[in-house]
């Protein structure tokens, strides 16, 4: 999804530099009647004090003390400085914005930091210039407005902040068009955005505000379902004497990200990627794009996933060392891109754990070119791919346990089921109008939140494929395939999967694989597996085990994320315990006893062993392991069983619990998704 440039760091301050006229009229003039109404006649000096919270003369020694522990990074001391202040004063618009800043700046509270710029609104609710200038607190009022506009527009609230930018323009007669464009994208008003960036273009020549009004107008061009004719205005974002392809632009991860977005809007991954790469360079605290996240998705798309493993751990260096105003605004993204590597890598149950704790929070993606349903949307149908897995990985264990020990494994594995379909739910609502299934259709839909390709099939499944097929048709007549087919056609095979027309499968299977880049490894493995099911059950069997092979070798994950049963021809030394695994490996979901299958191999010598062959004896996936002594046959069988299913069917990279654990965050904040109790302690502790 596109982001906002210039969100962060300089946020309304960089409105805030024209008004140090004012204070120079102040200290000038003793008649109200000769301050100008206007700031448009004041001649601008230059100034040479340290700047407080973006002003040069802020004369309150309070205010001062506090700007001065902020610049030192003294967050604690100026936390405390600003409480002793409001509760010294606590009629002071001053006191109030000052411990409203560090709240949202430093702390990332947004709700408690809008508690007290409403509280100083009240304080300061003046309706013009001189009244303002008068009463002696125009500096309180005006970072309020400002920052009020800036909150509503992170915490979704568009309107809101669209009116703040009026009062500014009211009371101040400040030019705030620059900042209009972005919440009128949010508003999905784009022919709005295009008039109000346009005037930017034609009335100013200050570069950031230039830079903003392209950055608009390459969203709005992004709104058509058809790819875009000209990059014109993408280019063009960053500043106006730049060029993408200067290496000083490295630094703007923003830009360097939102090109990215673009590029793969155009199909055009190596560009993307080297974007990103680019992006990567350099650690950017205060930026809200993390590109290891955009990296992380497409390495994963991709089927590398050595790289995807080095990617997530520099993606955790990046956030660990965000701003925290950043980390509140860009905390789903790293549950979620998370999530969808643990899903792949056979931690589903983690992954559950973190697409509920992305649903359970509150959004606050002002900055981002998504609404705020779709992070809702991305986090259920994660979830219900997740809890699925589960509920596979359960059966698989429950295949080699006796039946009194797996009555209770079937109802935690029943839970997970139950929770699926909630999500399934959820999604299905989250993705009901037709409008945002017809975008979501479209490769890589740059204004959307980020659903990788190989996941939006799943979304077939809970909406239903009537439904579905009337909005592929339309959104192919209306040009969301156009650069490339191969996603028309494997939207088909998913919907023919579903209604199990197994010709249909093959045919749109094969046109779709033929066309698709080759980039889309994961996706390209899904219909693959579709396509050997279907030609199984056909009886082309040579053709089948290609396919199965070919899907598993790409993504061995997708065989638990379809619920596909691998035919299998069991080879066993007729012990006793190779009988036993044998048993076993029949009981499982995995797979299916048929002398046409693919080889199924058990040995106990020299070592226990289960390996998964080829019909020539290409090895897929074999697990060893030293039989226990201490323990009996059984225990070694069940082992083995258990140990080669979490081998097989994920990427076998051991993750720890302490990672896994860093990964997810607090875990305060997971166990809190599901106690009440410790929900209000924590947020009684946020608002103190």
């Amino acid at each position: 999804m596109i982001k906002l440039r210039n969100g962060f760091k300089v946020r309304r301050y960089s409105i805030v530099f024209s008004l140090f006229p004012i204070f120079m009229v102040i200290n000038s003039t003793n008649a109200q009647d000769d301050i100008p109404l206007s700031l448009d006649s004041i001649e601008i000096p230059q100034s040479q004090r340290q700047l407080c919270f973006g002003f040069s003369d802020v004369s309150d020694l309070r205010a001062l003390a506090i700007c001065d522990a902020l610049n030192l990074k003294q967050n604690v001391k100026a936390r405390e400085l600003s409480e002793q202040w409001l509760r010294s004063e606590p009629s002071s618009p001053g006191a109030q914005f000052a411990l409203s800043e560090i709240l949202l700046t430093v702390e990332g509270n947004m709700p408690r930091a809008l508690f007290h710029l409403n509280r100083a609104e009240e304080l300061t609710n003046y309706r013009n210039l001189p009244e303002a200038l008068a009463s002696g607190n125009v500096q309180w009022h005006y970072l309020t407005l400002s920052q009020l506009s800036y909150v509503h527009q992170l915490m979704g609230d568009q309107l809101r902040s669209l009116e703040y930018l009026e009062r500014l323009e009211q009371v101040y007669g400040q030019d705030v068009e620059s900042f209009r464009g972005w919440p009128l994208i949010k508003l999905k008003q784009y022919d709005a955005a295009r008039e109000s960036a346009n005037l930017v273009l034609q009335n100013s020549d200050n570069e950031r505000e230039r830079a903003r009004a392209w950055n608009t107008l390459c969203a709005a061009d992004l709104a058509s379902l058809q790819p875009i004719e000209s990059l014109t205005a993408c280019d063009r974002a960053i500043d106006e004497d730049e060029n993408i392809a200067d290496s000083m632009n490295d630094y703007d991860t923003v830009y360097l990200s939102n090109a990215s977005e673009v590029a793969l809007s155009l199909l055009q991954m190596d560009q993307a990627e080297e974007y990103l790469n680019r992006a990567t360079r350099y650690l950017n605290t205060d930026s809200v794009a993390n590109p290891w996240i955009y990296k992380l998705y497409l390495l994963m798309n991709q089927g590398r996933f050595d790289e995807s493993r080095e990617a997530l751990d520099r993606m955790l260096i990046w956030r660990e060392a965000q701003e925290p105003l950043v980390n509140v605004m860009n905390r789903a993204e790293h549950f979620l891109v998370t999530a969808s590597f643990l899903l792949l890598a056979g931690y589903s149950e983690d992954a559950i754990k973190l697409t509920t704790t992305a649903l359970n929070q509150p959004d606050r993606n002002g900055s981002y070119s998504a609404d705020d349903a779709q992070k809702d949307s991305m986090a259920a149908l994660l979830n219900m791919m997740a809890n699925r897995t589960e509920y596979q990985i359960r059966l698989e264990q429950i295949a080699s346990m006796d039946f009194l020990d797996s009555l209770s494994a079937r109802v935690d594995a029943f839970s997970f089921q139950l929770n699926a379909w909630r999500s399934e739910r959820r999604a299905a609502a989250l993705f009901a109008e037709f409008d945002v299934l017809q975008n979501r259709l479209r490769p890589y839909a740059p204004l959307d939140v980020h659903i990788p390709e190989w996941i939006e099939p799943e979304i077939i499944g809970i909406i239903g494929t009537g439904v579905i097929q009337n909005i592929i048709e339309q959104a192919n007549s209306n040009g969301a395939f156009m650069l490339n087919a191969g996603y028309y056609h494997g939207y088909k095979t998913e919907v023919a999967a579903l209604q199990h027309n197994d010709q249909a499968v093959l045919q749109e299977g094969a046109a779709a694989l033929s066309q698709l880049p080759a980039e889309e490894v994961l996706l390209r493995a899904r219909l693959a597996a579709h396509m050997a099911v279907a030609a199984w059950d056909e009886g082309e069997f040579a053709d089948a085990l290609l396919f199965y092979q070919t899907a598993y070798q790409q993504d061995p994950s997708i065989m638990r994320r379809l619920n596909i049963s691998l035919p299998v021809n069991i080879s066993v030394n007729e012990s006793d315990f190779t009988v036993q695994v044998a048993d076993y490996l029949r009981n499982s979901p995995r797979f299916t006893p048929h002398p046409n299958g693919l080889v199924l191999e058990i040995s106990e010598a020299p070592d226990l062993s289960i390996c998964l062959k080829t019909r020539t004896g290409t090895i897929l996936s074999c697990y060893t392991m030293a039989a226990a002594e201490t323990q009996n046959s059984k225990w070694n069988a069940q082992q083995l069983t258990q140990m080669f299913h979490t081998q097989t069917f994920g990427l076998g990279y051991e993750i720890s619990q302490a990672q896994r654990s860093i990964l997810m965050g607090s875990s305060v904040i997971l166990s809190s998704q599901n106690d009440r109790s410790l929900q209000r302690n924590r947020d009684a502790v946020l608002d103190r």
